[in-house]
């Protein structure tokens, strides 16, 4: 399987919402409770700074996607945010890595100076990993801070990794 990652465009939508509300619908990684519907997902990964997705060159499935936007405003407005969508098939082929590096390279190339993520769920174990092995620096453990679907609280890890 070769895999591009390209920025997201309205051929799109349908796929990408469909990645992103599997997550949302998990209940194990994204705050959002809400799904996206046709038109709040078409607005949601256009409003981004950058969307990308990740595709299959010879199906052109989209397998993944990751959004990318300031992580807050004036003062910190050049540390970025992410938050990145595989599609349950295609775990654990690498995607989620193409996708976290494309990004950094995507964060740098619009002017962010660090990526920070805010809430990386302490189960989310594939994802510490991940980030572990390209250099992300782990800033400490914030107690219950996300709610699964389940109904427990589970820690989450803030990373920040210098662009």
């Amino acid at each position: 399987m070769k895999i591009r990652i390209r920025e997201f465009c309205d051929k799109d939508t349908f796929a990408a919402i469909s990645i992103w509300n599997n997550v949302v619908e998990e209940g194990r990684a994204f705050p959002q409770l809400d799904k996206l519907t046709v038109e709040t997902g078409r607005d949601f990964f256009a409003e981004q700074t950058y969307t990308g997705v990740a595709e299959d060159m010879e199906t052109k499935m989209v397998l993944g996607l990751y959004i990318l936007h300031p992580n807050n405003i004036g003062r910190c407005g050049h540390i970025a945010n992410a938050s990145y969508a595989v599609a349950g098939a295609s775990r654990g082929c690498g995607i989620g890595e193409l996708l976290v590096r494309d990004s950094l390279r995507q964060a740098k190339m619009c002017g962010f100076r660090i990526m920070q993520f805010n809430a990386v769920v302490s189960t989310n174990k594939s994802a510490l990993g991940l980030y572990r092995r390209i250099g992300f620096v782990q800033l400490g453990t914030i107690p219950k801070g996300f709610l699964q679907k389940d109904g427990t609280y589970q820690d989450i890890i803030p990373h920040y990794y210098e662009l």
